[in-house]
């Protein structure tokens, strides 16, 4: 059975998303998000930075959520929640699955980290204003693609379990406007899908 290292408030919740829209059996170990469990001789093993999400399968033990979602997807879900590659819509899945981590996650984690993680006299509010416009201006062109369509591709995808989940943490972060009403709209379905309760509330 597939096994997945969890802590609260993590990109760990993506995949317990994922594992909950496909109905696979799962175990989960739930850590502290605190240096205590995921800095522990224990949890390194497992991953070397002490992160999470972390899966195990079997000999198989990998970590980076996308990574993870796409190995869930190929070895254990016949390559369900995807499109073939020739399908026209392969390009924009790709895309969007890649943007979560290459343009949305950055700016979160320096707010996460300039707002929670820091104590006070260590922050920088000049590196969390960056952080905040960098973050609004990145979720734009969401909006923009989901004009007309109910998620990102049209159906629902990981590509959705990937940009949806880093979408709900900017918007609680305050970095989605009120104008994106398309995105605002598309975070409310996400919102209410079943297996995204389950995920976040892992």
């Amino acid at each position: 059975m597939l096994k997945l290292h969890h802590a609260p408030n993590s990109r760990a919740g993506r995949i317990v998303w994922l594992l909950e829209e496909l109905e696979l059996p799962y175990e989960l170990n739930k850590m502290k998000f605190h240096p205590s469990d995921l800095k522990s001789d224990e949890h390194r093993g497992r991953h070397p930075l002490g992160r999470v999400p972390v899966l195990e399968d079997g000999d198989v033990m990998l970590y980076e959520s996308g990574a993870i979602t796409e190995y869930i997807i190929e070895r254990h879900a016949n390559g369900a929640l995807k499109p073939n590659v020739d399908d026209p819509m392969y390009p924009e899945y790709l895309q969007w699955f890649h943007y979560c981590e290459g343009m949305v996650m950055p700016p979160v984690n320096t707010i996460v980290v300039q707002t929670i993680l820091l104590p006070p006299e260590r922050r920088n509010e000049e590196a969390l204003g960056q952080a905040q416009r960098l973050l609004t201006k990145a979720v734009v062109p969401i909006d923009k693609a989901l004009e007309g369509r109910d998620y990102l591709i049209g159906d629902f995808s990981a590509a959705d379990v990937m940009l949806g989940h880093a979408c709900y943490m900017s918007r609680r972060l305050g970095c989605v406007g009120d104008d994106l009403t398309n995105l605002q709209a598309y975070l409310d379905r996400v919102e209410a899908r079943p297996a995204f309760q389950k995920g976040f509330n892992a």
